[in-house]
């Protein structure tokens, strides 16, 4: 705040001395003498607490995947080059952007959909030595970055969302088939089984011979359409002795 000619400048702050429009020096925090009448003003403070950017960030991977990466940054004025950072730069915040970006931008590109997640941390580090030197000529200092996330563009969550839902029913029209053959192939094993049982004494020339029952009719089937008291009950001994042989 300001009283006639004196100012008070905050802890964690720097002011701008002027005169006449012209840099004079750096103010540190505390009281101040500066008299107006003789061209002296304070062109404004300079923050030098830790201050924190989110940027989020669409990319495209080497396999033509693209993904959202969000990062955030820490970054702070240098007490030291106030002057730069003052003067240099009108707007801090879009500048580290702007370089996050490009950074995380250029390292996702040379890598897969897949390595990207594994590797994310070389980008962060790329961000934070790429940033720091660009940030340091206007009086900044890039104390952390961090690559908090990596996902899936909304668009390609959408066709693979679409894409496993069509896969999806594609396999259950695969299923219901495989199931629909089945159940006719049981129906004509069941037809043709009723129909061989359901022979006379006179037709028992179409009774499968003992080689047909083996190779149609695996053993547990044999047990469960021919057994004992069926063939008993259709079948005379002769007969059971001709067509069955090898269960007699």
């Amino acid at each position: 705040m300001g009283n006639l000619c004196c100012i008070q400048v905050d802890e964690s702050t720097v002011a701008i001395k002027e005169r006449f429009g012209k840099f004079e020096e750096v103010l540190e925090p505390g009281c101040h003498f500066l008299p107006w009448i003789l061209g002296y003003q304070r062109a404004g403070n300079l923050s030098l607490r830790l201050q924190q950017l989110d940027v989020n960030c669409k990319a495209k991977t080497k396999d033509n995947v693209f993904i959202n990466v969000v990062a955030f940054v820490q970054y702070r004025a240098l007490a030291d080059k106030a002057y730069d950072a003052f003067y240099k730069l009108s707007d801090v915040r879009s500048r580290i952007q702007t370089n996050v970006i490009h950074v995380i931008r250029a390292g996702v590109a040379k890598l897969n959909l897949g390595d990207a997640y594994e590797r994310k941390n070389e980008i962060d580090k790329a961000v934070k030595d790429e940033l720091g030197k660009a940030m340091s000529d206007y009086g900044y200092e890039i104390v952390k970055t961090l690559i908090v996330g990596i996902e899936l563009d909304g668009l390609v969550k959408l066709v693979m969302k679409e894409k496993y839902a069509a896969n999806m029913k594609a396999e259950g029209e695969m299923f219901r088939q495989i199931m629909r053959a089945e159940g006719d192939a049981e129906l004509k094993y069941l037809s043709g089984l009723v129909s061989v049982l359901g022979f006379s004494e006179n037709n028992m020339s179409a009774v499968p011979s003992s080689l047909a029952r083996k190779k149609y009719f695996p053993e547990e089937s044999r047990k469960k359409y021919f057994p004992e008291e069926s063939r008993m009950k259709y079948f005379p001994e002769d007969s059971r002795m001709k067509y069955f042989p090898e269960e007699s």
